[in-house]
């Protein structure tokens, strides 16, 4: 702060109340109102009179005292509070927009530092990797291509300052894991499901969510990031290259020196020897000129991918902070009555069934005139649809379940406990549906698929449970857990190896039962279990396979553990049969003297 200048020799004036005081030291000043935002009416702007005032003239030159001079400070002041009464007047018909946050701006951390030299190379590794390795098909080449996408977004989160947790890790392995389905099964709607479930569980592994809705928001939340991970690393690397340019040159320089020693000297050692020629050809991607459109679209996937990955876990968004409103409480009376009078309904229902399992299917045969396979296939898809719709009808009670005390929780966990535990047997009643369905009709992809859902559904009910007695603090968490881990179990049975070993089998006990159009069209799966059976019905199942794995090129690293075993199989006992031999077998696998004529058999043939 700057001293006050002495009064002038000779002058005994005092100074007058409406103007500044002699000194020249600033009054208080009010604060002057952003431009675009309104200020109260009784005080639309400040006075003149209130800015810090221009220096007054100094008395006459004879007397030797020069006027003191404005500070620097008030100088500023006075200009913005000049141009922010430019800006904003009282009555002016158009106003300067104001810039208000997005809905999830409070949810978006703050930026991240400068992107990482190692997150920079990790990304370049991905993207280089996925162009060469992706475009043959998938295999274990997933698993190649993951890793330095992994290793980018751990560079990230540490130099961020984020560090691991258990559940991180949790997500992260059962990722990888999910990962290693294509590289052991050639069927290609299990790979399909465990490709999804493990983005799923990778995206979870960056943002860290544990609410319902961050959860579910966070398991896509990666996509979030495409755009701003690429705007990141663009301005890392032209921030880096401003200041290297020289280590740029060197690192370009050392690159192309030894890529070409190396296709020199390979070129050298193929032509030299055969086997090395062949492992050659084998470990290195087959790239053309043709394919350049294709590998390019997946060098730009996998460097934006690798990209989003670091981004979100150098600042993933919070959607944790999203939350639903609780709904209003209802009375006891009026929450609990339906739901009585349901599970009453359900146990009823359940009663019914026991009945039916005790009594035998003759007695529901002489009531309805279904045989216990139409009576299976009439209800179980009616029960899939009850156990969904239970699922609903909880998440609906909770909402709207009163909140009173004590009592209002014991009334609730009583209720809905029930109609878990009910629902439990409907599950189990619709999982023997399907089982008497298939002892009758044969194990289908679609028949696994849906019993394997309601299995999971089973399990789902069993956490609720678990959540009402132990507290719903982990159920999200727990519920996304088990869902990955079904469909990793349901990718590593391999289903099409168990729909091939159950027809099998039922061709053994009975050898009318086998439907040979639809086991040649699984995947090499099925080939092992398929292998059992005897020929010509053998060779009928197996030669479509058979075809198809011979008019493949796929490279060791677009090649599952199922394709290389069927391979095998198939190169020791190839299938022998002709199209004509495995027509007149017809869809049955029993020749049409034996059963009576092809089109019978094909009139009894059942999709489901």
């Amino acid at each position: 702060m700057s001293e006050r200048p002495s009064e002038p020799p000779g002058s005994s004036e005092p100074p007058k109340a409406s103007g500044p005081p002699a000194d020249g030291s600033p009054q208080p000043q009010p604060q002057p109102q952003p431009p675009g935002q309104a200020s109260p009416p009784a005080e639309p702007m400040a006075p003149a009179a209130t800015l810090p005032p221009a220096p007054r003239p100094g008395p006459p030159a004879a007397q030797g005292v020069e006027s003191p001079a404005t500070p620097a400070h008030l100088h500023a002041q006075r200009q913005r509070a000049q141009g922010a009464q430019q800006a904003w007047q009282p009555g002016r018909p158009w106003q300067p927009p104001v810039k208000r946050p997005g809905a999830t701006a409070k949810l978006r951390p703050a930026a991240p530092p400068l992107i990482p030299h190692a997150v920079l190379w990790a990304a370049l590794a991905t993207a280089v990797l996925s162009a060469l390795l992706l475009g043959d098909g998938l295999g274990v080449n997933l698993l190649i291509v993951v890793v330095p996408a992994a290793l980018a977004a751990g560079f990230a989160a540490r130099a961020a300052g984020r560090r691991p947790r258990p559940w991180t890790a949790t997500w992260a392995v059962g990722g990888l894991s999910l990962l290693a389905v294509p590289a052991l099964r050639d069927a290609g709607w299990p790979t399909f499901l465990a490709v999804v479930s493990a983005f799923a569980l990778g995206s979870l592994a960056l943002h860290g969510s544990r609410s319902w809705l961050g959860v579910l928001i966070g398991s896509v939340g990666t996509l979030d990031s495409v755009a701003s991970g690429i705007r990141w690393g663009w301005r890392g690397v032209r921030e880096r290259a401003d200041g290297s340019r020289g280590r740029w040159g060197t690192a370009v320089r050392t690159t192309a020196v030894a890529v070409g020693l190396l296709v020199v000297f390979g070129t050298l050692f193929a032509s030299a020897d055969a086997a090395f020629a062949d492992l050659l050809g084998k470990l290195t991607p087959d790239v053309s000129v043709v394919d350049g459109p294709w590998r390019t679209f997946l060098f730009l996937v996998g460097l934006v991918g690798a990209l989003a990955a670091a981004r979100t876990a150098a600042a993933p968004v919070r959607w944790d902070g999203l939350s639903v409103k609780a709904g209003k409480p209802r009375g006891r009376t009026e929450w609990a009555l339906p739901l009585i009078v349901l599970d009453l309904l359900f146990a009823a229902f359940i009663t019914l069934q026991l009945v039916v399992l005790t009594g035998g299917y003759d007695k529901v045969r002489e009531e309805t005139g279904l045989d216990h396979a139409e009576y299976a296939r009439q209800g179980f898809w009616q029960l899939l649809w009850a156990t969904l719709l239970t699922l609903l009808v909880i998440a609906l009670a909770l909402r709207w379940a009163p909140r009173g005390g004590s009592r209002d929780r014991t009334l609730v966990r009583a209720v809905l406990g029930t109609l878990c535990v009910l629902t439990l047997v409907v599950v189990a009643s619709a999982l023997r549906r399907m089982d008497l369905y298939v002892e009758e009709y044969g194990l289908t992809r679609l028949r696994i698929s849906v019993a394997a859902m309601e299995l999971w559904l089973g399990v789902v009910f069993v956490l609720i449970l678990a959540a009402g007695v132990f507290g719903a603090k982990f159920l999200p968490r727990a519920i996304a857990v088990s869902a990955a881990a079904a469909v990793l179990a349901f990718g590593v049975i391999s289903p099409d190896a168990v729909v091939a070993e159950q027809n099998v089998q039922r061709f053994e006990d009975d050898p009318t039962s086998i439907d040979l159009d639809y086991l040649k069209n699984l995947s090499a799966d099925a080939v092992p279990a398929l292998d059992k059976l005897p020929e010509p019905q053998r060779s009928c199942a197996l030669r479509v396979i058979q075809r198809e794995l011979r008019g493949s090129d796929s490279p060791w690293y677009a090649t599952s553990w199922g394709e290389a075993r069927a391979e095998e199989i198939l190169r020791e006992r190839p299938a022998t049969a002709d199209h004509r031999t495995c027509y007149g077998l017809g869809t049955d696998g029993v020749r049409e003297g034996e059963r009576g004529g092809y089109e019978q058999g094909h009139d009894d043939y059942d999709p489901y």
